[in-house]
């Protein structure tokens, strides 16, 4: 099961949708997703009706979609309004439509009720636009995974120590203490290293000599956004409550993860950075360094989802896995909530 009526998922990258017909499955259920002749976003039910057809496999017709099986066709908002042969339209003609609203160069979209479809709930990026911040990004991530498997590793701040050698890790990053905060929106795991050497990735990045106070932030907003903060100060300069020194180098990383089915998420990401914003060659090599790390855990979380179906017992858990088995117990309760029927909670009790 799924939460769906508390945010919204990243259903495509705006360059994905275009005039052309495309699916798209989220959450298991089958989605034509395409633009008006204006430019914005429309996404139905991909079916048609009458005999299942999908519609990504009929055609466009101005804003409407056509079946290419025996033409009904739809309009944006899932109204069938022409079925060649006969006038009257069948009241079970129609189809869902969902609400997907164009934000941050991505195609958001409402899997639950679309009444509750708030604009205003889709996930803040503070910098987004800021000129003073650079901007990278790459193509979006297949992951033969459930999303959870994915929180559960972006709240797991020690596995870089062993997937991320070339990249994230450093010694302090196996045996330094982490802290875990629990909010009404997600669960956050953090710990700063002091005096350390910078980690490979950001040692061409980071704007002074030397060691370093680094902190790893960890934030999972429920169901399965991510936002990933990386602070490097001088060493002497960081640490919990300290103000952030004007030398500092911060990396804001969106990872943003769409459940596809129970085993298979596309993974959405970008990153904000507050050093040289208007450098092209600095964006690339954060998104090659990046994706590569990607990669690694993409490795990773693939073989983990075959073990645990191939598994003969229980995994068992550790003192790290605290942050995600915390976060998994939460959104367990808000999907039950979810799906609970209005009185129903009360009428079990009695």
């Amino acid at each position: 099961m799924y939460l769906r009526n508390h945010t919204w998922y990243v259903a495509a990258s705006g360059p994905e949708v275009t005039r052309e017909l495309r699916r798209i499955e989220i959450m298991g259920e089958k989605i034509v997703i395409y633009r008006t002749e204006a430019g914005a976003p429309a996404a139905l039910e991909d079916a048609c009706p009458h005999r299942k057809l999908p519609l990504s496999m009929g055609r466009l017709k101005g804003d409407q979609v056509e079946c290419g099986y025996h033409g009904l066709t739809f309009d944006c908002a899932g109204t069938c309004v022409r079925v060649p042969g006969q006038s009257l339209i069948p009241a079970k003609a129609h189809i869902r439509s969902y609400p997907v609203v164009e934000r941050y160069d991505l195609i958001w979209i409402w899997m639950g009720d679309p009444a509750l479809a708030d604009p205003d709930k889709i996930l803040k990026v503070e910098h987004w636009g800021d000129p003073a911040w650079g901007y990278n990004t790459g193509p979006v991530m297949e992951l033969d995974c459930n999303y959870l498997l994915v929180t559960d590793n972006l709240l797991d701040p020690s596995h870089v120590s062993w997937v991320h050698q070339t990249s994230f890790a450093q010694a302090a990053c196996e045996e330094t203490p982490l802290d875990i905060d629990i909010a009404a929106d997600g669960v956050t795991v953090s710990r700063w290293m002091t005096d350390v050497e910078v980690a490979p990735l950001y040692q061409p990045l980071v704007p002074f000599a030397g060691n370093c106070d680094r902190l790893q932030h960890y934030e999972v907003r429920f169901p399965s956004l991510a936002v990933i903060k990386a602070l490097f100060t001088p060493a002497g300069k960081g640490g919990r409550g300290k103000p952030v020194p004007d030398d500092a180098f911060i990396m804001e990383s969106y990872n943003l993860m769409t459940p596809v089915n129970e085993r298979q998420t596309r993974y959405y990401w970008f990153q904000l950075r507050n050093v040289k914003p208007d450098c092209a060659e600095t964006s690339a090599f954060m998104s090659k360094g990046i994706k590569a790390a990607f990669d690694e855990d993409k490795a990773i979380l693939n073989a983990v989802q075959k073990g645990l179906d191939e598994a003969r017992n229980r995994p068992i858990d550790l003192a790290i896995d605290g942050g995600p088995l915390r976060f998994r117990r939460l959104l367990d309760k808000m999907i039950a909530a979810e799906n609970t029927p209005p009185g129903a909670a009360g009428e079990a009790a009695e």
